[in-house]
């Protein structure tokens, strides 16, 4: 069985109506990052500077406490998309801890070194991804790998972890089938845990599957959870025609 679900606390939602849901034109390209923000120079010092400020006394990282620090700092709250993000730039190995070498690499490689530049930054990022279906692709796994305890080599995300990031990183630009999915996974208590291919593939299938399921083929290659998930909803859809009827 799954290890228990830790707390959401690291990382204004548009819901899609169309028939299917899917990125617009791909308008963002991942230039190098002095192209993005232009020739500003980045400070060593300023930057070990920032990471001091919010480093845990103990251990040569920012851990809960900083990162909350941070956030704060930020104007952000920790569960707030800009703050997942941020954590993928990084490339933060755990919730709740930023290294050194993440903290610092990072900031660096976005041009930052200071929490006004920092916060300047993350709509900009946000808006990147929002716009390039491959960067939300990366983001998209990053979120599994992020969510696992690390830890407790968890392989799996418990079900109630998974469900809280699925709502995060689809916050932005959310798709017809996600809370249909969200609520079948949270009525089916015994569904205790995500695997890495059920979380890849849920992607494949907002992209690829009309809102009604009306052109879902359980021939194809989809993990057996996305057939009991359509089994329920045609069963649910089912039930609601009829019972119209009745009426």
């Amino acid at each position: 069985a799954p290890a228990p679900a830790k707390p959401l606390t690291v990382l204004s939602s548009d819901s899609l109506r169309s028939e299917k849901w899917s990125f617009p034109r791909v308008t963002a390209k991942r230039p190098a990052e002095a192209r993005r923000t232009g020739s500003r120079d980045v400070s060593d010092a300023r930057l070990a500077a920032l990471f001091e400020q919010y480093r845990d006394p103990a251990e040569d990282a920012i851990l809960a406490d900083g990162v909350e620090r941070l956030c704060a700092d930020l104007e952000l709250r920790p569960d707030e998309f800009r703050v997942l993000v941020l954590a993928w730039r990084l490339d933060a190995q755990a919730m709740c801890r930023f290294s050194r070498a993440e903290f610092v690499g990072g900031c660096r490689a976005l041009r930052v070194d200071s929490v006004r530049a920092l916060q300047a930054r993350l709509p900009q990022l946000a808006a990147e991804v929002a716009a390039d279906a491959a960067l939300f692709k990366d983001l998209y796994h990053f979120t599994f790998r992020f969510g696992l305890d690390s830890d407790l080599g968890q392989r799996i995300l418990p079900a109630p972890m998974a469900i809280s990031l699925w709502r995060l990183v689809f916050s932005q630009r959310e798709p017809p089938l996600l809370e249909p999915w969200l609520r079948y996974l949270e009525k089916h208590a015994q569904i205790r845990g995500i695997p890495a291919d059920t979380w890849s593939m849920f992607l494949s299938l907002v992209e690829a599957v009309s809102p009604d399921l009306a052109d879902y083929d359980d021939n194809e290659a989809w993990p057996s959870l996305f057939d009991d998930f359509v089994e329920y909803q045609t069963d649910q859809a089912n039930q609601n025609v009829s019972e119209c009827d009745r009426d």
